[in-house]
């Protein structure tokens, strides 16, 4: 399966070093560099395009962890008028249409002068990473032990030192993963960022497209071998996180 999943990524690893390849042959006739090097001279855009994406993506991940965190505890562990509702608003990003949520978001931000602007895109990119790394984190919190904090607020602990050496480390696994998820959502978006940048902020999946319906299938795989890199790179960074026991699991995990 994890063949099958790489294997598209083939065809644009060989197509960015590649100088004429056509049908019926295996392999390119020439190979060439040519791409690559356009592709990182400061000509192309790239490299600015990666720098803006990375930023936006970041914020974007920061954002919705200060607001997934408390929100997904409040889901998780407690009862409230509402609730329900509040779930079905948080899904409903990941449910309508994406055309629908662009076009919505564009008149309310028009209105706020947030089009065309960083901050305005990092908004609107928290749209759909939100919900997921809010869902996430109640998964997290539904298997919470509360008792470990109990303990140290008994002993004298304060609530920003309940948190930092109690509740973070128990809820650090669930909380790269739900980073992880936010940020790549956030770096794939090209729909929210057209309609909320208006053109104005150029992140890599708008570089990208632009190259693909150029009909450069060279530079195509070239910038998109650079737009899947830092999605691997993150995935490598918590990847050892991802699996790992804590506190998050309940009482049977401290034993």
């Amino acid at each position: 399966m994890a063949l099958w999943l790489i294997l598209p990524l083939v065809p644009l690893a060989i197509w960015s070093v590649a100088h004429g390849w056509r049908f019926p042959a295996l392999l390119p006739e020439t190979w060439s560099m040519k791409a690559w090097a356009y592709a990182l001279s400061p000509t192309s855009g790239v490299l600015q395009s990666l720098g803006v994406t990375t930023l936006i993506a970041a914020a974007a991940t920061v954002l919705a962890a200060l607001l997934a965190v408390p929100a997904g505890r409040a889901l998780a562990l407690y009862r409230f008028r509402g609730k329900g509702i509040v779930v079905l608003l948080l899904l409903a990003p990941a449910i309508l249409p994406g055309i629908t949520v662009a076009l919505g978001l564009h008149g309310i931000f028009l209105q706020l002068g947030l089009t065309g602007t960083i901050p305005g895109v990092v908004l609107a990119h928290l749209i759909p990473a939100l919900p997921y790394m809010t869902l996430v984190m109640a998964t997290v919190f539904a298997r919470f032990d509360t008792d470990a904090e109990d303990q140290a607020r008994s002993l004298g602990a304060r609530p920003w030192q309940v948190f930092v050496h109690v509740t973070l480390p128990a809820i650090q696994p669930g909380l790269l993963t739900g980073a992880f998820f936010a940020f790549l959502i956030s770096w794939s978006q090209y729909l929210l960022t057209l309609s909320i940048g208006g053109g104005k902020v150029q992140t890599l999946p708008l570089v990208l497209f632009s190259f693909a319906t150029s009909g450069r299938n060279d530079l195509t795989g070239a910038v998109a071998m650079i737009y899947i890199l830092p999605g691997l790179l993150a995935l490598a960074l918590t990847a050892r996180h991802l699996t790992g026991r804590s506190l998050a699991l309940g009482p049977e995990s401290v034993r």
